[in-house]
Parts: structure tokens; C-alpha cells; sequence
């Protein structure tokens, strides 16, 4: 399992970068300041840490490309260290409706990906509805082209 999750986490780092190089509209970088912003809430709360940014970070294009830097590498160690025992560890938190949760380190991890895909789709409709071009994130062209391996 976990080397499945690696892949998913490197197929998310490919596609966030792509996703950035097209967010030229305000809407669709910010809604790539949010991806990469819950992706360090995630990993805060997996490691059982505050997060340290918001959720909705103000961040600039310049911003984004250094966090969509950082986050992957912080993934990568924490992944490293992870366990398949590790992955059905809970994981406490409360969230931003203040609502007390626990989940599975595993589930997190699949949330992780999930959500950022979603955002992504996000970032394509509004990238396409201000005449560009969406960048082209799809799971499976990553792996066709050998981006994921």
C-alpha cells in the first residue's frame, strides 16, 4: 500500500506543477495557494503539528511555485518514515468548523490526493472559461508520458 500511495503523492506533485504553470487567473491561483496550503494542513495533522500556513493562503504566482517546491519534499520525509501499521494509526483533529474528528493516516493520505484533484478540475474550468488553456493532469496521461512512474 504504501508504494501506492508514493505513487499517487508523486502523480500529485506532477499535477500541481502543471496545474500551476496554467493558473494565470486570480481565481485559479488562489485555488492553487489552497490546494497546496491544506496539503501542508494535512501533513501538519498527520505529524501531529499546527499547520504552518492557512488554508486559504494569500500566496502570489512566485509563492505558489515555491510551496508547490517544499510541500512534495516534506511529504517525501514523512512518507519515508511511515509504517503499514502507520497507516491505520488515527489521526485527531478538528477542522475548520471546529468539529472534533479522528481518521486514519491512510484515509488522510487518500484525502490529501482527492481533494487537491478536485481543486485542480477547478483550476481547469476557470483557466478555460478566461481563454487559456488548462493544463492536462489526467491520472493516466501522467503515466502514459512516463511522468509517474
Amino acid at each position: 500500500m504504501l508504494s501506492r500511495i508514493g505513487r499517487l503523492f508523486r502523480y500529485d506533485e506532477w499535477a500541481n506543477r502543471q496545474a500551476l504553470a496554467s493558473a494565470a487567473p486570480p481565481r485559479a491561483r488562489a485555488l492553487m495557494a489552497h490546494v497546496l496550503g491544506t496539503e501542508w494542513l494535512w501533513l501538519s495533522r498527520a505529524r501531529r503539528h499546527s499547520s504552518p500556513v492557512p488554508v486559504w493562503p494569500q500566496w502570489s504566482a512566485a509563492e505558489c511555485a515555491a510551496q508547490a517546491d517544499a510541500v512534495p519534499r516534506a511529504w517525501d520525509g514523512y512518507l519515508e518514515t511511515l509504517t503499514e501499521d502507520g497507516l491505520r494509526e488515527p489521526v485527531s483533529y478538528v477542522n475548520s468548523k471546529g468539529e472534533a474528528w479522528s481518521s486514519t493516516v491512510e484515509d488522510v493520505l487518500l484525502h490529501v490526493v482527492l481533494h487537491s484533484s478536485y481543486h485542480r478540475g477547478q483550476v481547469a474550468a476557470e483557466v478555460r472559461a478566461r481563454g487559456g488553456e488548462p493544463a492536462y493532469t489526467d491520472f493516466i496521461h501522467a503515466v502514459r508520458q512516463g511522468f509517474v512512474e
